[in-house]
């Protein structure tokens, strides 16, 4: 059986800590907690689960932080969690009998990350991440914001969650943006993925005009991986839409054609496109292409709405606006089996009515 090491850095989380450790403790076999300057009762929570508690000065750079986790260490396999991670029971069951059964040449064991949850708390944004890492293999974290471990060695992708639980903050957080900013301020020249992660956090704080020029950089330089390259061209029709350029939206839309077969999610868009002009009929044929794709097995972000629910009850619109009462009708239940929304229900209604 493997050991884990559950290495952590923290700040100021006394509200979430105990949560996160709570859903974990019982399977891993040690745990490190690296704390970056807390002012509340964080280490004293912490303490209750660890004596394994260190002192790390902040420098900007979350990926300095993980690693001065990851050298303290002692388990074959080092694990990472942010504080306002759960890891459900499901996750956990997997996890004890992964324990038993991962082969001893696994370098890399990823998991599935959600990390954004809908109303009615049904999965809306998920991406496949790095996990657990063979400590014997002398893995480091690299980028000071968006930190990761490369996909290199030999490994496993498992369909264990991580639940992303973040805190409802009052106020936008502009941490993760004054690194980036502080980084193009001093010079520093961006590689083609904290291009992509600079433009996407600058679309996030609705500097729509900025992160457009950030994104067309990275597409422009073509070193960027092929799921960051769809994704930047979806984000950049985002941006078009906001900043009220309608003209470029296509364009964006129709490149990520060039890099691997059509995505939901640029196909709704076109859907969007063709429905904001009232031409119901050709956003119909992009909402049935996304609602006709086939589950992507990508470990890029996943936005799951797009993936069913959003193509048919666009369909359903569409259908609607054409004359199509019994195909809306159909689409509607259609949208009603990835999940119910108060949209359908309106809907019901009015076929109820039209009936």
């Amino acid at each position: 059986m493997i050991t884990i090491s559950l290495c952590m850095i923290v700040k100021n989380e006394e509200k979430i800590l105990a949560r996160c450790l709570d859903s974990i403790k019982d399977i891993v076999d040690e745990i490190i907690i690296v704390d970056t300057g807390s002012t509340d009762q964080t280490k004293e929570i912490a303490k209750k689960y660890t004596d394994k508690i260190f002192d790390f000065e902040w420098i900007e750079d979350f990926s300095a932080a993980r690693n001065a986790a990851f050298s303290k260490a002692a388990s074959d396999y080092q694990m990472w969690l942010d504080a306002d991670d759960v890891f459900p029971e499901e996750s956990a069951r997997k996890l004890l009998e992964l324990k038993s059964t991962l082969a001893d040449d696994v370098d890399i064991v990823t998991m599935k990350y959600v990390t954004h949850f809908d109303e009615q708390d049904n999965p809306v944004l998920i991406s496949t991440r790095e996990r657990l890492l063979r400590r014997e293999a002398g893995y480091v974290w690299i980028d000071p914001v968006h930190e990761c471990i490369p996909l290199i060695g030999n490994v496993f992708y498992s369909d264990i969650e991580v639940h992303h639980k973040k805190e409802v903050q009052s106020e936008p957080s502009y941490r993760n943006l004054d690194i980036y900013n502080n980084m193009v301020k001093k010079g520093k020249d961006l590689s083609p993925r904290q291009l992509y992660y600079y433009a996407r956090e600058l679309k996030d704080h609705g500097k729509w005009e900025d992160a457009a020029h950030y994104f067309q950089i990275f597409l422009d330089k073509e070193e960027g991986w092929i799921e960051d390259n769809i994704a930047a061209c979806f984000n950049l029709a985002i941006c078009f839409k906001h900043s009220e350029q309608p003209e470029k939206i296509l364009k964006a839309l129709l490149k990520s054609f060039e890099y691997d077969s059509p995505r939901a999610e640029v196909c709704c868009e076109l859907g969007y496109f063709y429905k904001s002009k009232n031409d119901y009929a050709t956003a119909l044929k992009w909402f049935q292409i996304a609602a006709n794709l086939d589950y992507p097995e990508t470990p890029g972000f996943i936005l799951q709405d797009y993936w069913g629910y959003i193509p048919n009850i666009e369909s359903c619109v569409c259908h609607y606006h054409l004359g199509n009462h019994a195909k809306a009708i159909k689409s509607n239940e259609a949208a009603a089996k990835f999940k119910l929304t108060p949209a359908i229900e309106i809907n019901r209604r009015v076929f109820a009515i039209d009936l």
